[in-house]
Parts: C-alpha cells; structure tokens; sequence
C-alpha cells in the first residue's frame, strides 16, 4: 500500500506543518468545532456518556477538539507542533497543559493517556514511528481516534467555490474521505487491532467571511507570500459576493461529513 504522505507534498511536510503558525489567529477564529456525538465517540464512549478519561489531544492547534472534550467532562493534554497554535489555545482554554511536540516523539511518560485523539492532523503523522509513541503513552485498553471535516458540496455556490480550491488543492491530504481512510489503513496495519468508524453530517451557518477565513487558515495558503495570498482570498471573497445562492447574504449554510475512526491495540 502507497501511504498517502508518499506524494509530492511529503518532502514539504514538515514545512507545511509549521506553516499553521502564521495562520493561527484565522484557525482559531474560522476553524469548525465538533458535534457532540463525534467527541463522544472519539473519547471511547457514546453520546450521553460521561465516564472521566485522560486524553491526549494531538496535533491539537487551536483547541476546538480540545474545548470540547473538556466540556464533556475528560481530562486533557494537548500537544502540537506550533507554539503559536498552543497559545491560541491558552487563550481558549486558560490552565490547560500543552507541550510543543509531534506524534513521533511524544512529550509525555509512559502508560500516561486513556486515550489518543488527533482531529485534522493524522495525514502528517509517520505511522510506524507514531504508533510505538502511541503504544507507549497510552494505558492499558487505551485506543487511538481519528477524525477529520470534508466539506460537502451539495449547493450551487459550495461547488462553485469547490472549484476555485481545486485548482491549488494539488495531492494534499486531509481533504478528501478516501485520503483519510487510507491513513487510518497505515495505522491500522501497525496497530493489527480492531477499527471502528463513525460518520456524521451537520450544517454549520456562518457569515461569508467565515468561508474566506476557513481557507485562510489552510497549510497551502500559509506557505503564500503575502501578495499570493491576499490574491487566493480575492478570488473567494468575489466568488461569494457575485455568486445568486450568496450575493447579499448575511449567513451561509455548509455542510460537513465529519468521518472518525478509533483504533485498539491488539
């Protein structure tokens, strides 16, 4: 099997991965949270269920998974790859431990977590060498969840807007549900355990500029210079202004497919 990360991206992803720093700000303010159901089920439990555990957020950026799984009542740890996102979600969430770190070399004691998360981060883990970190911080019956957004294109001005991101998207993981699938395979042969998936569809509504902001906080548009950047944004900033679904329109509806899997070690 190619493991996704095998592409043409791959030799720049450590680069695109400190590339969230300059984006910071725009992740925490546009970035979507998460439903209920999928936090629960990233936690090991169901929705409604609220037994207590120690969790390791990975590759937590700005602390949307994070603030959730708080609220649901869990004790967490977050670790990411850039300060600049960690103190976004200091702000977020004052108190909570976080460490500069990466899924290969983990900041963390041995048998420390119940449970290993990463929301939107998995396709820039290393899966052998991530796995064994795994391995090593989780407790015993611990697991490891996956879970990533994939903006369906269901109305007129979403594919149209589809469009124009296409044209600079290139292989990037992380943007397409058979991408991320693949990823959870590599994990899954490492793992050699059992694999659980959940999926759930939501609508969340937002002002246009959400959108802007929402690919504003993309790797690829942090690794513009400025004039590029402000040129990509342009272009979506005008598709929503001319398009007759948005013209005028003070809040737009879009639509996810929020996919998780959870992984046990056998």
């Amino acid at each position: 099997m190619t493991f996704p990360g095998d592409t043409r991206w791959a030799a720049a992803r450590n680069e695109r991965a400190r590339s969230f720093g300059a984006v910071a700000s725009d992740y925490a303010a546009w970035r979507p949270g998460y439903p209920d159901d999928v936090v629960a089920f990233l936690a090991g439990g169901d929705a409604g269920h609220a037994e207590r555990r120690r969790i390791l957020d990975l590759g937590a950026g700005t602390g949307q998974l994070s603030e959730s799984l708080v609220a649901a009542g869990h004790d967490v740890v977050a670790v990411d790859t850039s300060a600049d996102m960690l103190e976004q979600l200091s702000a977020r969430l004052p108190g909570l431990p976080t460490f500069v770190g990466r899924a290969e070399e983990l900041p963390l004691p041995d048998d420390d977590v119940d449970a290993v998360v990463a929301a939107q981060a998995a396709h820039w883990f290393e899966p052998a060498r991530s796995a064994a970190e795994f391995r090593r911080v989780l407790r015993p019956g611990g697991a490891v969840s996956f879970t990533w957004h994939t903006r369906e294109d269901t109305t007129a001005w979403s594919r149209a807007l589809a469009e124009l991101l296409a044209a600079d998207a290139r292989d990037q993981t992380g943007d397409r549900p058979e991408s991320n699938a693949a990823v959870v395979e590599a994990f899954a042969t490492e793992f050699g355990g059992e694999v659980v998936a959940y999926a759930t569809r939501w609508v969340q509504r937002v002002p246009p500029e959400a959108v802007v902001g929402r690919a504003a906080s993309s790797s690829r548009v942090a690794l513009l210079d400025d004039d590029g950047r402000e040129a990509y944004l342009r272009r979506i900033r005008e598709l929503l202004a001319t398009h007759p679904d948005t013209r005028g329109r003070d809040e737009l509806e879009v639509t996810y497919l929020t996919s998780a899997w959870r992984l046990t070690t056998r």
